[in-house]
């Protein structure tokens, strides 16, 4: 079970990174703009964002399955529309609707293995779903490199195939984890409540503006890469796959040691650690950037910048999670909203500088990981909440 949530909680890189090395041919094929092209990845983001604030709650009240396979239904039919689509304008609306459904699978999965685990448990469990995760990142830019010579439509039919996997994984293997005594009966007013009580709660806000704000510093470097590393650095398009899938193998190797670690330091060490990496890596890029240096200097240096995501992303959403066990769906839903919609902002900011410049990435970068550590340091100064077990609950 823990695979496939992994594998839900995947879907957002598969349907972000797969696509990424065919950016040009689309452009070329339906005659449009990078801008445009670029469009499909923000679209696709705000309907992640959206759809969650609207799954979540009906988790909550519905339980978690029903939910969970209808959406992963509705992305596999939404994925080959988009596969078909013969205009631009198409394929960003399918990619919104793609969103929409897709994001069952980010804060459904989050919420069932919330529903299992308890304290530090669900830190690590977090953890290991970015490490797990992580390897759609790897394995989407190798498959979308090897499919880009037979068109951008070859990659949606793939997403398709990889869309119906996860729907077959729900049906087949995910349990209803959330017992009827526990859910949310309130209605609509209800649910108003409790996400009055969540914005109120100055803990969790800060933890998941922590958690958007180092998704935002990941999408800086994941919507800008392909233009830094063929435009700038002058490299080819299968050496941007190749360096892209480095630094997500780097990623899994750092959230899966991560994740050992948080038994015997706790969230918070890990947390900062993280975020103290990428702002390293951000500072130091600039310079590099602005300067014109030579791909050898600039490529370890990203490396380095974007492998510590999995220590921030999965420290700061259990700690989140751990102030909101009574909504954990709503909690979920409000912090996934959060990390697209600043996703979907970053997309497009770090384009104004034109495809021959990367000083709008690094600059991206710190700006969010600065962000981001107000934003832990705001949590800290929360009420603290009763700590939990760590042990795995009962399921």
């Amino acid at each position: 079970m823990l695979v496939v949530l992994a594998l839900l909680s995947a879907a957002a890189p598969f349907a972000v990174d797969m696509y990424l090395p065919a950016f040009t041919d689309l452009a070329d094929d339906l005659d449009t703009s990078a801008a445009s092209v670029q469009l499909t990845l923000t679209t696709f983001l705000i309907g992640l964002a959206v759809g969650q604030l609207f799954i979540g709650p009906l988790s909550d009240r519905y339980g978690r399955r029903k939910p969970l396979i209808l959406a992963t239904a509705i992305t596999v039919v939404v994925t080959v529309v988009c596969a078909l689509a013969p205009t631009i304008w198409l394929l960003i609306a399918m990619r919104f609707v793609q969103g929409l459904s897709a994001s069952a699978g980010l804060v459904i999965g989050r919420a069932v293995g919330a529903d299992r685990t308890e304290g530090a448990a669900t830190a690590k469990l977090f953890t290991l779903f970015s490490a797990i995760g992580g390897i759609a990142p790897v394995l989407a830019p190798l498959l979308g490199g090897a499919l880009v010579s037979f068109g951008w439509q070859a990659e949606f039919w793939a997403l398709s195939v990889i869309f119906a996997l996860m729907f077959l994984g729900a049906l087949l293997v995910v349990p209803e984890s959330l017992r009827p005594e526990n859910r949310q009966t309130a209605g609509f007013t209800g649910t108003l409540r409790t996400l009055g009580r969540l914005t109120a709660d100055r803990g969790y806000l800060g933890y998941i503006f922590a958690f958007g704000f180092g998704f935002a510093a990941l999408m800086s470097y994941i919507s800008a890469s392909p233009f830094v590393v063929e435009n700038v650095l002058g490299m080819s398009n299968r050496a941007y796959t190749l360096i892209f899938a480095i630094n997500a193998a780097g990623m899994v190797i750092v959230g899966t040691v991560s994740s050992r670690l948080l038994g015997k330091f706790g969230p918070e060490p890990i947390l900062r650690t993280g975020q103290a990496v990428t702002l390293a890596g951000g500072l130091a890029l600039l310079p590099l950037l602005a300067a014109g240096a030579p791909a050898i200097a600039v490529l370890p240096v990203l490396f380095l910048t974007v492998i510590s995501a999995p220590m921030v992303m999965g420290t700061a959403s259990a700690l989140a999670i751990g102030r909101a066990r009574y909504a954990v769906g709503s909690a979920s839903a409000l912090m996934g909203a959060l990390q697209f919609g600043l996703g979907a902002l970053v997309s497009p900011l770090v384009g104004l500088g034109g495809p021959g410049t990367g000083i709008p990435m690094a600059v991206s970068i710190v700006v969010a990981v600065v962000l981001g550590v107000l934003a832990r340091l705001v949590a800290r100064t929360a009420q603290p909440v009763p700590e939990p077990g760590r042990q795995l609950a009962d399921a």
